[in-house]
This record gives C-alpha cells, structure tokens and sequence, in this order.
C-alpha cells in the first residue's frame, strides 16, 4: 500500500477537514472505551454517517478501542463490537490483548492496529503476538528513525509513525501518574495532563533553582515533517497525527500540509513551521525521532499552546506598541507576550516601520513592556482559508470517475463509470435511441450533462463515447440516467461487508490445583538493601515459608553477581527484572541476566518475553503488561509467563473480579509499593543537572544525586534512572493493600509482593517482617497499617485498591 496520512477525529467538521485537506484515512473513538476521554462520544448512527461519508471519498475509518478492559466490561464489549463490525470500520486500533483475541475470535477478517497503548519499541514484541494476527503496529513515539529501520526489517507487519502533534512524556501505556495523583487512569482514557503541571525539583533535599523553568516534564509537541521522505523511504506505511481534542482548523493545516510533503513537494520548513504553529504548538521539535537530546525536548518555561515566536516588544508607546518582528504582522493576528505572565490580544492594526511593525491592539491598557518575548499564535486569515477547505464547495475533495458511452440505432444509450478503485457501476436508458427529427443528440451535450456532478462527491475524469449520428435522446432521461450512476456508485463505494462470522466466547486455560502456600516476593533496589536483608534473615526465621523470593531491581547490573549469590547462600530464591522497555539492539542487559541464571526473571515488556522465553528461566509478569482482565492474563501465561503481576489500574472490584474469572494461582497482587508513574526517556537528571544532551555528555549525574520533585498539590516524587537511562517517577507516599491480603488469600491468591524504593536496611527489614506476619496472620490489617505509619516519611495510603468500583465516565456523552 502507498504511505497513507492518517488524522484524528473528534467531531464532525474535524472529519469533513481531514477529508478535504488530503487525509487518507482517519482515527476515531469507540464509544465509552477510547484513550481520549475529554472528546465526544459518536452513538452507532453517528459512526455509521462518518464511516459512509468518508468510505464516499475514498477514506479509511480507524476506530480507536485503545484502552484496557475491565473483567466485567466483557458483556458490554461483545455487544459494542456486534454493533461495530457491522458499519464496516477498517481496522480497530486495540491497546487490550484480550480484546484483540476477542475481535479475532468474532471476525477473523476484521484489521486489527496494535496501539502505542501496548508499548510495542521492538521486533520481538510484533513476533510475541504474531498468532493474534495483528496487521498493523503503531509503534512507540519514542523509537528513532536508526530503530525504526531495524524493525523494520525485522518484520512485514504494517507500521505506523506519529509524525506531529502533543508528546507524552511517558511511554504510552506506562503512565500511572493519573491513577496515583486522582484516580484517573491513563490506561482508560482519562489523562489528567500531569505531565504539563508546574514542579520544583529538589537535589539532596536542596530546591534547585532554575529560574522560569517550571514545567519540567512538559515536552515540546512533535513535528517530524522533516523526517517524513526519510521515514516513506524506510516503508513505514502510516503517518500519523496526535490530536483528537484539537480544531477542525489544526486537522486542516497538518492535513493540508503533511499531505504535500507526502506528495513530493518541498519540505520549506520554516513556512511549514510558520502556519503550523498558528493552529497549535508548544513549540516544535522532531521528538525522539532523531534519538534522545535532552536539552532540547523540554523547554520548561511553558506547558500550553504559543505559537511562533516572532521577537520582543521594542517600545510601547500612547496607543500603540513596537514590535521588532521577522515574521510580518497583520489585523486579525493573535500575539501573546511572554514575561511574569503572559499576555495575549489581536491586533487591530499593523503598519510596517522598516523591520519593526507599529501594532494597535484591539484590548486596550495592556500591561506589556518593552523586551518582553512576542509569539504569533493565531491567524484569522489563515482559520479562514483553512476552512474554505472544507466549507467552500469549489475547494471540496472530488473523486474522478471515467466514463464510457455507447449509444446506436434501436439501443438503449448505456453508460459505465468507474472510480480510482475500478468499481464499475452501469445505466441504460429506458427508451430506444430512434432518428431525430431535429437537433439530435451529440457526444459534447451527453458529456455537459454527465460531467453536472457539482452537488456530489464526484467529478468527471475521463470521457469516452461511441454514438451513431442523428439519434434522439430525450433530456430528461439522460439526467436520470447521471443520477442512476451517481446513486449506484454511492452505494458501490459505501457497501460494507458483515465480518462477523465468529463466536464470542474466549476460551481460557482450566485451572490447575496449585501447592503452593502463600508468599512474600520483594523487589530490592540495591546491593545495599540486599544485604540488609541478608544480615537480617534470622529475623525472617518464623515466616521462612512465607518468605518466597527476592527480585533483583538495580540500576547497574555490575551488582548482580555478589547479590546473586549473597542471597542463593541463605536458600533464598533470586529474580532478576528487566527493563520496562525493550528497544532493538537493547538486549545486553537481558543477556547479563540470562548470564547470571537467577531462579526466574520478572518480564517487564513484550518484547522481553519473547526474547527470554527460549534462555530455559522460569519466567514471571510485571503489573506493565498492563492486565486488567482474564482474556489477557491467560494469552499471556499461555505465552510461558508462570504469574502476573496484574495492572494498576485496577480498583478493588475490579481486581476480585478478575481473579473470580482466572486461575488465582497465577495472579501476583502487591500489597506494598510507591507507585511507578511516569516511566520516560526524557531524563530530567541530564536536562536539569548537566548541559549534556544524552548519556554520552551528560556526566551521569544520577549516579551522584538523590533527586525528587514536589508537584503543586504538595505531593512529592522520587525520581529513579534505570540501566538504559529512563526515568521514572514514584510517588514518595507508598500504598499499601494489607487490608485485601486475607481474602486474597482465601480466594487463592498465592503470590504477593513488597516493593522497596529507597529505603534503608533498619527500615525495610521491619516493612519485610511486618508483611511477613501479616500473611501468617499474626497482626491484622489495621495494626500491620500502623506500625508502617511510622516508618513512612511522606504518609500512607491505600491507592487505587482502597477504591471501590467508583470509575467515572467523564466523557460529555452523545448519546444516541
């Protein structure tokens, strides 16, 4: 298929934008269960309009089903999806596995898109999941053109590219940061942007000064139009735009322009730039596309849309103001003005003084000063040629048709178009072609009325015609005739074909009767740790049985060995846990821990599991595989996982739910956590700390300074750095699940986990035998709950396992 340009959907003039500015396709959510929940839900009837109109003009219809799956939501998901399938989307873009086994199982010819949602960066997680039959990967927006290539060659999978739009700092899929600070999940569509909030950073419990710069993990937005002929000519096969809560005026402008370039034309990056940046931006750059460069991605003075900047206020004079500007300035253009706080106004005015402009604003006694920093943020010229694009019929998108006309003595006249596809549609006349008495039919009059197609989606392209002179054709059937062709060629163009052909019933593994008693399994974080449970480990005498294993999390690998064996000497089983994130040639650190042969590895990542399953280590999941429901969780032990650690994005009824549904035996439940929230290439150590633009010049600074940040409603984060430089935040006030630990056990459940963070010996080892005896049930719940308030610094809570099912739709619901 040729390189298709694919732009977001979130209500109808967006659609009909896409459609005029040269989309190819489009991408819009599935009602009630999409990764956008601020937009407008589309009802069925809704959908099925919008999937006609753009199947009239040649554009495919994405339908973006991209979050997790709650166990109980299944009923409901069946009934959606026999609802879907019918309209005839052209694929489904799935985040959840169970989902995407289920949308296989009902309609096996169905196009099903893995997300970015599902965190796809390497080859090895497209071969995971190849018998899901996934035809197309949006691959993470953190992958590089260099590791694009590579998987690129490594699969013929499709695969597609963000290319423009806002940048999550966080790995799509792996942000938790909505769930810890609100009890939004991310993973469910309800993003609470907290990554374009204001943070102090603070560097051995020391406030750093940086100045004006505030939003310190606020990424500029992605603009790679640059690098699209480089990507086309790689074979990506989609290009994608981020921004469903945008404009119809920003689909238009990215359409009108990613679409030329696509096309061949000149790439003119600084009037691209110009235009784009008046329909949306907090600045551009190329985001990880050209790999990692810390001082560049995150500028940290700002969070929201600026625009252009244009240059600073020379003078403010009486009524009028001095604008030393390189771009020109116009009535109707917006400007804001950077300083303490930021001003914006129309002009009303402009008048050329050499390179400066002389601007009268429309709101009067603006408070601005000379020096402050200018930025061309709106346009009205260019809102309102953009939406001539798709207002103005004479700018409207037209789809040729060829015709073929033969016409002769004693024969109805028949007429055949075809459109680009090569859909063929007929019309006869209902009437004999006889002699004329008088002014006889021609080619030229039969091509006049064919070609009056201006209030439809077509246009005339080609015209051929084979008609015996002298023959009568009465006016009136020639019109009914074009009009018989256009409605048969509608119809041709927007037939859809019924996939469903399959059960809906998922079918899951029987539950094998497990031996195993309940037990403890504690991530540590560094050989100083390991050590201190070590020397402790009479202390841990009583519960040996309930003490099940240690999982090696460090930062520099250099410290398995000795850990390894520190720990296999008192008969402790030992795990060792992967990175989150798995990217092509990343596989020393997967080969170091293959190397040492620890009892099992906690996978983190798909592609990890599909590397590791071959090294003859028992294997565990992580809670960043992102399993909410028991479709998912046995694809994946059918994968070779032996537990799982299941998502945090489940609440307490929804956690008992799922394990009702699936075998208990292989579910992990952690009991004790700081909550991983953001997990980022940015690397705030490198851009904060150093002037260095990656790992290679920035003088590791993470290997020399504790770092946290503090967050405008006074919560605190640690921030940590993992062996290939990403960082993750965790909230400084742990969760704790001690209150469920008893009915998960009654229920079954046999592996629970403690996760340490950066804890002391003296304090972790009593967290460790406080657990301990919790699962023995030697203390309750309520006093295991008090005797952690006094080791925890910054507070205790419950997190999203102390909510009920009190999951809030906040999308404003269009209803049908």
């Amino acid at each position: 298929m040729k390189s298709e340009l694919l732009l977001p959907v979130g209500n109808m003039d967006m659609c009909l934008a896409a459609i005029h500015h040269g989309a190819d396709a489009i991408y819009v959510g599935v009602p009630f269960f999409n990764a956008r929940g601020r937009t407008t839900d589309f009802g069925i009837d809704e959908l099925r309009e919008m999937i006609n109109l753009c199947h009239l003009y040649g554009v495919r219809v994405n339908l973006a089903f991209n979050v997790v799956i709650f166990q109980s939501e299944f009923p409901k998901v069946i009934e959606l999806l026999k609802d879907l399938i019918p309209l005839g989307p052209d694929a489904f873009i799935v985040q959840d596995l169970g989902l995407a086994r289920l949308i296989r199982q009902m309609a096996p010819e169905q196009r099903i898109h893995a997300s970015t949602q599902m965190t796809v960066t390497s080859p090895d997680a497209i071969k995971l999941v190849e018998d899901l039959e996934i035809d197309r990967f949006v691959l993470g927006r953190e992958n590089s053109i260099p590791e694009i290539k590579l998987i690129r060659e490594k699969t013929d999978k499709e695969l597609e590219v963000f290319v423009h739009g806002a940048l999550c700092v966080a790995y799509s899929g792996q942000c938790f940061t909505s769930e810890s600070l609100g009890g939004r999940s991310a993973n469910r569509g309800q993003c609470a942007q907290s990554c374009r909030l204001e943070y102090e950073l603070y560097v051995d419990d020391v406030k750093k000064d940086l100045g004006n710069k505030k939003y310190l993990v606020s990424p500029k937005d992605l603009m790679g139009i640059e690098e699209v002929p480089t990507l086309k000519a790689l074979g990506v096969n989609s290009f994608k735009v981020e921004g469903r809560l945008k404009t119809p005026e920003y689909v238009a402008g990215a359409a009108k322009n990613y679409r030329e370039v696509l096309d061949g034309a000149p790439v003119n990056l600084k009037q691209r730039t110009e235009e784009l940046s008046l329909t949306y931006s907090r600045g551009f750059f190329s985001g990880w596309l050209g790999g990692v460069d810390h001082q560049r991605l995150v500028d940290g003075t700002y969070s929201s849309h600026r625009g252009l900047k244009v240059g600073k206020i020379k003078e403010v004079r009486k009524k009028t103001i001095v604008v030393e500007s390189h771009t020109e300035l116009r009535a109707g253009m917006g400007l804001l003005f950077v300083g303490q706080e930021d001003l914006g106004a129309k002009i009303f005015t402009a008048l050329k003084l050499g390179t400066n402009f002389e601007v009268e604003l429309l709101q009067k006694d603006l408070p601005v000063k000379p020096g402050m920093d200018v930025y061309l943020n709106s346009s009205d010229a260019l809102a309102k040629d953009l939406q001539r694009g798709w207002q103005s019929r004479e700018h409207q998108k037209r789809i040729p048709l060829n015709f073929l006309v033969q016409g002769s003595y004693r024969e109805p006249l028949f007429v055949k178009a075809v459109d680009p596809e090569g859909r063929e549609v007929y019309a006869q006349t209902i009437s004999f072609l006889l002699p004329a008495s008088a002014r006889p039919v021609t080619q030229a009059f039969i091509k006049d009325e064919l070609s009056a197609l201006g209030t439809t989606v077509y246009e005339m392209g080609s015209f051929e015609c084979f008609l015996q002179e002298g023959l009568f054709l009465n006016h009136r059937e020639l019109k009914d005739l074009r009009r018989e062709i256009v409605e048969k060629m509608n119809q041709e163009r927007t037939r859809t074909r019924n996939r469903l052909s399959g059960s809906a019933e998922l079918q899951t593994s029987p539950r094998a009767p497990s031996q195993d008693g309940a037990g403890l399994n504690i991530v540590l974080r560094s050989r100083a740790q390991v050590e201190g449970i070590a020397e402790a480990f009479e202390t841990f005498a009583p519960y040996r049985g309930l003490f099940k294993s240690v999982i090696l999390d460090f930062e520099f690998g250099k410290d398995y060995a000795e850990s390894v064996g520190l720990l296999r000497a008192l008969g402790i089983k030992v795990g060792i846990a992967t990175t989150r994130i798995l990217k092509p040639l990343e596989y020393y650190n997967l080969n170091t821990i293959v190397r040492h042969r620890p009892d099992f590895i906690l996978v983190r990542n798909l592609g990890a599991l599909e590397y590791l399953r071959a090294s003859g280590i028992p294997l565990i999941g992580d809670f960043s595989l992102n399993v909410t429901n028991s479709y998912s969780l046995d694809y994946l032990i059918r994968k070779g996982l032996r537990t799982i650690n299941l998502s945090y994005d489940l609440n307490q009824d929804q956690l008992l739910d799922l394990i009702a549904a699936a075998d208990p035996a292989t579910v992990e439940v952690t009991l004790h956590q700081y909550m991983p929230e953001f997990h980022m290439e940015h690397c705030v150590f490198a851009a904060f700390l150093s002037t260095g633009h990656s790992f290679r010049d920035c003088g590791k600074p993470c290997e020399k300074h504790e770092v946290k940040l503090k967050d405008p409603y006074g919560n605190w984060h640690f921030l940590k750095a993992d062996q290939e430089c990403r960082n993750t935040f965790f909230k400084a006030t742990p969760q704790s699940a001690s209150f469920l630990a008893t009915d998960l056990m009654n229920r079954g459940v046999r592996s629970f986990r403690l996760e340490a963070l950066g804890e002391k010996s003296a304090e972790l080892n009593q967290k460790v035998l406080t657990y301990l005896r919790l699962l023995s049930g030697e203390i309750s719940s309520e006093e295991a709950v008090e005797k952690l308030k006094l080791m925890e610094s910054y507070g205790l809570g419950q997190g999203q396992l102390g909510r009920a099912d009190t999951y809030k739709d906040r999308k404003k619901e269009a209803r049908e």
